[in-house]
Parts: C-alpha cells; structure tokens; sequence
C-alpha cells in the first residue's frame, strides 16, 4: 500500500520460506493509525449513551453505571493476557482475529435486548479493543530504530484522535439514529478493516520468534518489570499523565454542564475536537525521540501538564481558559505517552508486545483513579479541588522527572538505538 513520504523496507518471511520485501510507506503508518483509532474508540463509545442504553434496557442506574467499568476492566485483562501473544504468534494473523471477534462482540451489544447480554457484550468488547497495544507493537517492530520514535508518534496520534471523538462521534450517531446504530456501524468498519489489515500487514515480523509457553509468557512479563528500571520509571510516569488526563475528561460535564454554561451534551463532547490538537504533538514528539531528546521532551511535556492546571481552574469563567488548558493538556500527556513506548520498545524488540501491554496496564490504573477521584472530588468540594488533584498527579510527575533525570539508562537505550540504525 504505497503512501507518500518516507518509506523503510523490511524483510519478511515469504509463506515459501523465503524472503520478500515490505514497504512500510507513510499510507501504511496511517493504515495503523486509523485502525488504532478505530480500536480503541469502541472502549468510549457508550459513555455518552449510558442514559439512554439503561432506559431502552430498563436498568437500574447501579447497572448502567457498570456498562463503563466492566468495558475498562476487559480492557485491563486484554491487556495482561492477550497483547503478549505478539510475541510469540504471528502479529498480522492475532490482529486480524482479534478485529473479527471484537465485530462479534459489538455484534452482539448491537443486538443486545437484555442487561446481562449487553454487559457481557461491553466486557467482550473491551477485551478485544487491545488489538490496538498489538497494533502499536507491531508498528514499531517493522519501523527501523532510527525512525521507530516516528512510527509510534503517528501510530499514536490516531489512538488520541480514537480516544477524543469517540464520545462526540457516538452521541451525534445515537441523536441521529439510535445508539444500536452506533455499534452496528463500528462493527461493519471493524470488519473492513480486518479485511484490508490482512490483505496489507507482511506475515511475519523480523523480530525472532520466542519458545514461551503462555504461563512462561505471562510470567516473563512481570520478571520484565522486576529487571528493567526503564520500564518501571516510564510506567510511572504513564500512570502519573493519564491520572491527570482522567482527572479532566472524566469530570469537565459537570461544571460545563451547569451555570453559567448549562452546554448540553453535543457541545460538550465537541471539546474532544479541540483535544485532537495532542495527535500533534505524539508526531513532534516521536520526532524529538529519534534525535536522542526522550528526556528533555519528558521534562518539558511534564512541566506544561502542570502548567496546564492554571488556566482549566477559570473554567467557570472562561472557556478561552478552558480551551487553552485542554490543549496544553492533551499535548503535554500525549508527548510522554510516545515517549514512554519508544524507549521501552527499545529495551527488547523482541518483547515488544510484552513490555507495550505491561506498560499499559499502568495507563488503565492511572485512568480509572483519576476518574473515580474526579468525579468523587467535585461532589464533596468542587471543580477547585479537581484541579488541585490534577495538579497533584502533574506536580508529582515532574518531580519523579525532576530526581531521576540524571540516571543512564534512557542514554544507553537511545544509544543503543541509534547503533541499530
């Protein structure tokens, strides 16, 4: 699929046994991107569609309320025990499955006519959004480690653009024909997908096949954790900017909601198109990675997450201050997301799936924390001490930043890196 731009040739294993070249082109990181997106959209569709699901489904608030968690807790457990399959199993083959089992699942929450079908089928469909960590992974294992930082800045953009216009996507879909409508059309663009990945991803990665078993595999993965401090650092600071991403997305309808603004629900979720402005900086920062700038580009991306805070504290005042929060916000977490999996992809290609998936378990706790003490927090004391928590989480960050930026090992690994090129 040629695409404009740089191309990388990589050499794959022909189904002959042989060797056949592929061109990892510009289209083909886009292809990526979207289906990344596309993925990971799925896990934030129903947020704006709980009111309505619960009366179509006559469930009680409690139940509604669970159609969020357990799509984040299968999402959680897809994390753990299906991402590293990438390491040990065909990629293209494991995506492409995964994509045609998420349609099913989706399928199913489409056709959904009780609570217990639908629950099951939100849990089913988070599981299967992780294609979209497996779908990173194996971006940057045929990206060469001179342009991997790149790869994984665009790859990336197309989860935050997934991530942000879910909600905005799916509320105008459900206003427009029902919220079934909303899934029925995932899964038919899930299903194209799959189609055109197979048609499109070589068969096989160069990275060397492992002789795990799944236990040894799953195991392997904390013993990752245990051996490399790289990996342990950046989970931190992963956790750290996606409490504070949580902090803010999980609660701004409410004050938004209320005076003097009373937005309704379309107009809120289009801040998620102001959001998108963070897709720029996963490329700029993917960018400053390859040049070796992993931690001066930590370091200042923390510093204006803090920052960040200032101005989404005049909120109920101000939605110029509101915009211009949101964007220091979404760029700041965004830059030292891409960060985050470029160097520690590069600790062991060969666990790249392994390593993405482990880190991105820390990225689901910092969200789900940040969310419940949010929402939590405006009840009991307001949007004032909202913003103190998120910049708590981001104060925190860059104070972690601040006391381990004189360790090596983020310079051996660049190093390291640039050797390979």
């Amino acid at each position: 699929m040629p695409g404009n731009g740089e191309a990388v040739t990589q050499q794959t294993e022909a189904p002959s046994g042989g060797r056949s070249s592929f061109v990892l082109s510009r289209g083909v990181v886009i292809l990526f991107a979207v289906a990344c997106g596309a993925a990971v959209a799925n896990v934030y569709f129903s947020q704006p569609l709980l009111v309505t699901m619960g009366h179509d489904l006559a469930m009680s608030p409690a139940l509604v309320g669970s159609v969020v968690t357990l799509t984040q807790v299968g999402y959680g457990l897809g994390l753990f025990f299906l991402v590293p399959l990438g390491d040990v199993t065909d990629r293209r083959r494991l995506i492409v499955a995964q994509l045609l089992l998420l349609v099913v699942a989706l399928a199913v929450v489409a056709a959904a006519h009780t609570a217990a079908i639908l629950l099951a089928g939100m849990a089913a469909t988070g599981l299967l959004a992780v294609v979209t960590q497996t779908l990173v992974a194996f971006a940057a294992s045929l990206a060469p480690p001179a342009g991997r930082g790149r790869v994984v800045g665009l790859v990336t953009s197309g989860v935050v653009i997934g991530i942000l216009l879910a909600r905005t996507v799916s509320g105008l879909m459900a206003d427009l024909a029902g919220w079934r409508s909303v899934y029925l059309a995932s899964a038919s663009f899930t299903a194209v997908l799959a189609l055109v990945l197979y048609r499109v991803l070589p068969r096989h990665s160069d990275a060397p096949p492992t002789t795990l078993r799944y236990g040894q595999l799953l195991r392997s993965t904390l013993t990752l954790f245990a051996r490399e401090r790289l990996l342990r650092l950046r989970a931190l600071f992963g956790l750290l900017v996606f409490a504070a991403f949580s902090t803010l997305w999980s609660s701004i309808a409410l004050p938004l909601s209320e005076a003097p603004y009373f937005l309704p629900h379309s107009a809120i979720g289009a801040l998620g198109l102001i959001g998108v402005a963070g897709a720029l900086a996963a490329t700029v920062a993917g960018r400053l990675n390859d040049r070796g700038l992993s931690r001066r580009t930590t370091g200042i991306a923390l510093a204006l997450l803090a920052a960040s805070w200032l101005p989404l504290a005049f909120t109920r005042s101000s939605l110029w201050a509101l915009v211009v929060g949101v964007i220091l916000l979404d760029l700041a977490v965004q830059a030292v997301h891409v960060t985050n999996q470029t160097l520690i992809y590069a600790l062991h290609p060969e666990a790249g799936s392994r390593l993405i998936g482990g880190y991105m378990v820390f990225y689901s706790i910092g969200s789900a924390t940040g969310a419940i003490a949010a929402t939590s927090l405006y009840t009991a004391a307001g949007w004032g001490a909202v913003c103190a928590l998120g910049a708590a989480f981001s104060c925190l960050g860059l104070v972690l930043w601040a006391f381990t930026r004189r360790g090596a090992p983020e310079r051996a690994t660049e190093a390291a890196a640039r050797s390979e090129a």
